[in-house]
């Protein structure tokens, strides 16, 4: 039976937990399951899990049954929001698959999927072209140096072309792809496919696929697949290369060993097809995972720190001390901290003391738990290569490393992408405040890609995400999970007032209302500086006496925060006392300081005041063909140019433009580029703002 408690979107199984006891790292395949948003990689998980017998029946995206979008955001978007783990068992095989999202404001989820991944299976839409999630999932995955295949998916649709797609990915990722199957079409509908390196021909049926004699129609086409992964084959091992000249040909036996070699060492991308909603070819991918994807085992070690050593060792996916590392964490009011990680070395058991070497924190394993979406069944331990997850670490994260007390290692931290999107947060409720930012932190924790800093500058409170989706995600799952509202508004802009002359100014402060009175009067000289504010006195003769000085210094810094043409602070300004006068009786520090910020007020307004808007440096990476479109939009946001610089192929445009042009350009640039466009901002210095700027404020 499942054990529920009321809100708790964790179900934990207590009488059929399973174990890993017998799971060994040569049968696990940790599969990510990565590519453009909406191409059903979802779907793919569901007839995955299906196939292996994990559920009984496929759930839908859009009916919010699916074991990968359980959280109540995902259902009602109809989209993966954050990584989901489950798994299944298939020819003996333990395929633990990770779904990620595919929408760019959730990046992160893919850096985390990465560190735990093993291999990756990249979906992409049979529509006849690379689309960007697809082509940035190759790349990244290129870049982790994560053997992957590329499944066509949708080849049930009317409008799918498997040819024009494999000629697109071989046409953006040359020499590397190498379909090794081909549909067997009816009309406009995939029945069947044929398999190029076995060469046998298989029809779909409710039963899954029937092996069929090759149709005649086919037979050249497979026969020329076959010559083509016969040379791609030789190209990634030296003896069947001499072999292939010698003979001219290689067998199927060779052939497999050689695209398998190629496919481990990232040099072949292999091609398959099918369509997930109608499980149809799926089965013939989970055979192929089996076959061609790199077991846990074969892992190359990782880099990790040695703590007593001080020295980079490798961790093998082996028997040894313990070594793992959370790779995400999710939060929830009712079950806590749950850490979901990857056992790079040795057993993880239940009750044992660990290590984290980040937090330097002892921590003792209490549950463990294999994971399929929002279910917890519970495993007495978790052995080298497996993923699963443990529950109520006080001291331990994403990227943590837990490992022996007695063998402590420390891996690399995960990558995150930096926000590039600000908003201010403030409580929809008054007296919340505390309710809304401590959920705010929580979030935090499980989204390394969210974050929380105070401007110091404005004073307020700043939410820092990928883009508006996911800060209105943020902002959901604040009320869902925590029950805080929150209202995230444009943030205010720093901006500063400075003078760009010289001009003096007198102060004169006098009360008389009987008795003691108050005198003041100080004669000063305001000019430009470099520094943001200097103070000197050029008093001769006693006309202001020394105990008054401070006084006079003191009126002027009350008074920076407020500049005289909009209320902001004041820069760059140095205040010369050079005279006044005093009264024996009358005078005192509080008149002096009054009668400064007088002198400040007339002194500011004679020296020919002027707005400063901060100016941020912009380093955009786009691909050739935007270049235009971002240059022009950079000259609508009163962009300045300072240089550019090809970086493969790609172009690196290095700009400067006002902080206030920029508070959506996340945004902008995505659309401009179809999402290939990334950029950061830094603050570059202040700069005299245009008197349009003034005048809106003014407004």
């Amino acid at each position: 039976m499942y054990n529920e408690s009321g809100g708790n979107k964790f179900r934990t199984l207590t009488d059929k937990g399973k174990t890993t006891m017998g799971t060994t790292a040569n049968n696990i395949r940790n599969i990510a399951i990565v590519g453009h948003s909406g191409e059903g990689k979802t779907t793919l998980t569901e007839a995955i899990l299906f196939n292996g017998g994990a559920t009984e029946r496929m759930g839908r995206v859009e009916n919010g049954t699916t074991v990968s979008d359980f959280d109540a955001e995902e259902i009602a978007r109809k989209m993966s929001i954050s990584l989901s783990l489950s798994y299944t068992e298939w020819k003996g095989v333990k395929l633990n698959l990770i779904d990620v999202p595919g929408f760019y404001d959730f990046e992160s989820e893919f850096d985390e999927a990465m560190r735990a991944s093993g291999a990756a299976l990249v979906v992409a839409g049979a529509n006849g072209t690379v689309t960007v999630g697809a082509e940035k999932a190759i790349n990244l995955c290129l870049r982790h140096k994560k053997p992957l295949i590329v499944f066509i998916n949708g080849m049930d649709k009317d409008n799918a072309d498997y040819y024009g797609t494999v000629r697109a990915l071989e046409e953006r990722f040359k020499n590397k792809i190498a379909p090794i199957q081909i549909p067997v079409m009816e009309g406009n509908k995939m029945t069947g496919v044929l398999n190029a390196l076995t060469g046998k021909a298989y029809r779909f049926t409710n039963a899954g696929p029937e092996e069929i004699p090759v149709p005649s129609e086919y037979r050249r086409d497979l026969e020329t697949m076959f010559l083509t992964l016969q040379e791609t084959a030789a190209e990634n091992d030296d003896v069947l290369l001499e072999k292939y000249f010698e003979d001219g040909a290689l067998s199927r036996e060779d052939t497999i060993h050689g695209i398998r070699k190629g496919i481990f060492s990232i040099n072949v991308i292999p091609v398959m097809a099918g369509s997930a909603l109608q499980n149809k070819g799926v089965i013939n991918l989970m055979n192929e995972i089996v076959k061609y994807m790199p077991e846990a085992a074969e892992r190359q070690a990782l880099p990790a720190l040695d703590i007593k050593t001080q020295k980079v060792v490798g961790i093998n996916c082996e028997e040894g001390p313990l070594a793992a590392q959370v790779f995400k964490t999710a939060v929830d009011p009712f079950v806590g901290k749950m850490n979901y990680l990857r056992v790079n070395r040795g057993t993880l058991k239940a009750g044992m003391t660990v290590k984290n070497t980040v937090t330097d924190a002892d921590e003792r394993i209490g549950s463990l738990y294999l994971v399929k979406g929002k279910k917890l069944e519970s495993v007495p331990e978790l052995g080298a290569g497996d993923l699963g997850a443990v529950a109520k670490l006080s001291d331990t994260g994403t990227g943590d490393t837990l490992c022996a007390p007695d063998c402590p290692v420390r891996f690399d931290p995960i990558p995150f992408p930096k926000p590039v999107l600000y908003m201010a947060v403030y409580a929809s409720a008054r007296g919340t405040e505390d309710k809304v930012f401590a959920g705010l932190n929580r979030l935090a924790e499980e989204d390394k890609s969210f974050i929380l800093v105070k401007d110091p500058d404005t004073g307020e409170t700043l939410a820092g995400g990928l883009g508006e989706v996911h800060l209105e995600v943020i902002r959901k799952k604040l009320k869902a999970k925590f029950g805080a509202d929150a209202e995230f508004k444009t943030p205010k802009i720093a901006y500063r007032e400075t003078i760009r002359k010289s001009a003096t100014a007198e102060g004169k402060y006098k009360k008389q209302n009987g008795g003691h009175g108050q005198y003041g009067h100080c004669k000063m000289r305001f000019e430009p500086c470099e520094k943001d504010f200097e103070f000197a006195e050029e008093v001769v003769g006693g006309s202001v006496p020394k105990q008054y000085i401070p006084a006079v210094e003191k009126g002027i810094v009350e008074r920076l925060p407020h500049g005289v043409l909009a209320g902001y602070p004041v820069i760059r300004v140095k205040a010369v006392l050079f005279d006044g006068s005093y009264h024996d009786v009358d005078s005192s520090e509080a008149a002096f300081k009054a009668a400064a910020e007088l002198a400040f007020e007339e002194g500011m307004k004679n020296a020919s005041p002027v707005l400063l808007e901060p100016l941020s440096r912009l380093r955009i990476l786009v691909p050739e063909a935007f270049v235009g479109d971002v240059l022009g939009d950079l000259n609508k946001r009163r962009g300045r140019i300072i240089g550019m610089e090809a970086q493969d192929e790609l172009q690196l445009i290095i700009a400067e433009a006002p902080k206030a042009e920029l508070l959506t350009y996340a945004t902008a640039l995505r659309a401009m580029t179809q999402g290939r466009g990334k950029f950061t901002e830094t603050f570059a210095r202040y700069e005299e703002a245009p008197a349009t700027v003034l005048q809106s404020l003014k407004k």
